[in-house]
């Protein structure tokens, strides 16, 4: 009978909890992100100069401006470059997580979201090309100054459709067939119209619904291995081996061409990762893709074709940039790490809020929120809208704002591109006089020749980080200090 009401009880505060969580988390009031003209803007690896050259008046820019016609520089094309980047939010309305009753991630999820998201700019880059922009970028409404919740938004759009029952609704339904008459105009058209579609199935991976390949639902099962569970927070190492395990076990066979390595205590093992780019991928993927028919995950681009003796791989790096807060000496490391292509951003964000860092001007960093509750889409339909997966709206922190514990990614197309990426990043790592340490290494041989925790048993084993029962160590969240 105690048990029964303690139950009770339990349920109660996780309803609780949960409608708090989505009045918390459903209000937007969005001030709008200035800009200086006068330094140029990092974004994953691409540069811009808002700036234009016979300009020497304004030294601001608001990047949420759509209507604004005084904007100078290439302002535009990071605005379109940002949006074209999958943004991954707090949810609402989703099926039963778990191993628990709770149908939304908000107030805990962020950690996870900011991975979702660091993951999708690596099949971005794995698919589509760093290059490659969303058409409908530049048509994405701005997050406004006034409030409201998703709920009350989502009753005024159901008022408006049964009010219009009678009317046409203009949606994405009669999209496709006209997509698909320009696509035949052409072979650009018909290579954008390609890409689309990928960018359409990229999204679905990561649909909030038990049978998403990279879905908050997926990552939360695998998470229950790893001792964490649905509303637990996690930190970014964490986080980390959550992915790698979700890459590797995906089923799609569009995912069979692509791979995750988790560096171990802060270095990189070269050849565990030349051996993850040429191993074949066993199991369910590599069956179905050879026996199911032709679809579009399958029949890829040559160059990131699952068919390929190569694999792309995922290089997961989880560091602390410092004690308590991220040493200034790491910030001009952190800004060396997103000026480069290759860099897929940096989980981590202030503590326990977690955020998606994809770039920096002077000494803020420009990243992307995922602390925003909106209600769930079911993308098992075939056009189900993408406008709520990207985040017309940049925000900046300072880098001393920052906190220590981050997960930086790295994505790397084959052996050859892993060679070029690691001599790069040696140089970047290389130690200054401000720069002692450097935040991660690199070393060749396997991580297992070098293993000091050979003589545990599994059960003895700290996860993720290894202690060695011969130093004596002070453990900090998801780190260990030697």
């Amino acid at each position: 009978m105690e048990n029964k009401r303690s139950d009770e009880v339990d349920t109660l505060k996780t309803k609780l909890f949960s409608v708090w969580h989505n009045v918390k988390y459903s209000w937007a009031l969005k001030s709008k992100t200035s800009f200086s003209r006068n330094s140029p803007v990092l974004l994953l690896g691409k540069f811009y100069h808002f700036k234009a050259e016979d300009d020497d008046s304004a030294t601001e820019a608001c990047c949420e401006a759509a209507d604004e016609d005084s904007v100078m520089g290439n302002i535009e094309a990071f605005r379109k470059d940002f949006a074209s980047r999958v943004w991954l939010t707090y949810r609402e309305e989703l099926p039963p997580l778990p191993s628990s009753t709770l149908t939304s991630d908000c107030g805990w999820g962020c950690m996870l979201r900011a991975g979702q998201m660091m993951l999708a700019q690596a099949l971005i880059l794995h698919f589509l090309g760093r290059d490659w922009t969303w058409s409908e970028a530049m048509s994405l409404q701005s997050l406004d100054t006034e409030t409201w919740t998703t709920t009350a938004a989502k009753r005024l759009v159901a008022s408006l459709e049964a009010s219009l029952q009678s009317s046409p609704r203009p949606s994405d339904e009669g999209s496709p067939p006209t997509h698909q008459a320009q696509a035949r105009g052409s072979a650009e058209e018909a290579e954008a119209h390609l890409k689309e579609m990928y960018h359409r199935i990229l999204v679905s991976w990561f649909g909030d619904s038990p049978s998403a390949q990279l879905g908050l639902h997926r990552l939360v099962r695998m998470g229950l291995t790893m001792g964490k569970q649905a509303g637990d927070w996690y930190g970014p190492a964490v986080v980390a081996h959550i992915l790698k395990q979700a890459v590797e076990e995906a089923m799609d066979p569009g995912l069979a061409g692509i791979t995750a390595y988790v560096s171990q205590d802060c270095t990189v093992y070269s050849a565990d990762v030349i051996d993850s780019h040429r191993a074949p991928r066993a199991g369910p993927a590599s069956a179905e893709r050879s026996d199911a028919p032709p679809s579009p995950q399958s029949d890829q681009p040559a160059s990131a074709s699952a068919l390929s003796d190569s694999r792309a791989v995922i290089v997961l790096i989880p560091v602390r940039l410092g004690g308590e807060k991220t040493n200034p000496d790491y910030f001009n490391f952190v800004k060396r790490i997103l000026s480069l292509e290759y860099c897929i951003g940096i989980i981590g964000g202030k503590p326990k809020q977690a955020c998606y860092f994809v770039g920096f001007q002077d000494d803020s960093l420009i990243y992307m929120d995922p602390h925003y509750c909106q209600s769930f889409v079911d993308v098992s339909t075939s056009d189900f809208p993408l406008q709520s997966y990207h985040c017309p709206s940049p925000k900046k922190m300072p880098f001393s704002r920052m906190d220590p514990s981050c997960t930086i990614g790295f994505y790397s197309r084959d052996a050859q591109d892993y060679e070029r990426i690691s001599q790069e990043l040696s140089k970047v790592l290389r130690p200054s006089a401000r720069e002692k340490y450097p935040a991660f290494t690199f070393m060749q041989g396997h991580g297992r020749d070098y293993d000091l925790s050979a003589g545990l048993t599994s059960e003895k084993r700290e996860w993720p980080f290894i202690r060695d029962p011969r130093r004596t160590v002070t453990t900090t969240g998801d780190f260990v200090l030697l």
